[in-house]
């Protein structure tokens, strides 16, 4: 598989709509403790400040936790769910403008077994990967080895632990459906905005 890792210009766009798409098909790379694993991103969700009231920095609001988003494109914001779930964004669009893209869900490419030891999991049956080995953002995390303790890392730096890459893989509008996020019913009228992106016709997205 040849691949190269997305540019800094990839991220610094500020529509992040648009990039929350075009990470489908991208691929999704760890290398932690000297190993490494990677899996084809299938879900996506964008998440917009100061508008989105789903957004962690709505209303541009500056926290320790959301520090991170207002630094330029390129960065990884990870945060903890429920005290449990470490979540994987990428941080987009120049400095100072909030903008992030969470990742819902992976095809596994690389360290399928090594994904199935940090899950718990046991081994695919009959040679069929277990979809919920990497469906969830939190699963896709613990999968690929990427904690909070990775928050604010470069995505761009060559000794990065964690980076996207792109093989040339490109859909078509007609297999990218969309519809409303995720576990947002709080944030009003922003629910029901069709931020969420996923591949048609793969069973590697959260149900």
């Amino acid at each position: 598989m040849k691949t190269h890792r997305l540019p800094p210009e990839f991220y610094l766009r500020t529509d992040v709509v648009l990039v929350a798409r075009e990470l489908l098909g991208k691929i999704l790379i760890t290398e932690i403790n000297g190993i490494r694993t990677s899996g084809r991103i299938t879900e996506t969700e964008a998440y917009r400040a100061p508008d989105d009231r789903a957004c962690h920095a709505f209303g541009n609001l500056r926290t320790a936790r959301t520090e991170v988003m207002f630094q330029e494109g390129g960065r990884a914001y990870i945060y903890l769910c429920y005290g449990i779930h470490h979540l994987f964004n990428v941080v987009t669009a120049p400095q100072e403008t909030a903008h992030a893209v969470l990742i819902r869900a992976i095809e596994p490419i690389e360290g399928e077994d090594v994904m199935y030891e940090r899950r718990g999991l046991p081994k695919k049956i009959s040679g069929k990967i277990l979809t919920r080995l990497t469906t969830g953002p939190g699963s896709v995390s613990k999968a690929l080895g990427i904690h909070t303790g990775l928050n604010g890392i470069s995505l761009l730096s060559g000794d990065s632990p964690v980076w996207i890459a792109d093989e040339g893989r490109a859909y078509l509008p007609e297999d990218i459906q969309s519809g409303p996020r995720i576990g947002i019913d709080y944030s009003g009228e922003c629910a029901a905005w069709p931020w969420r992106f996923w591949v048609k016709n793969t069973p590697f997205v959260k149900k």
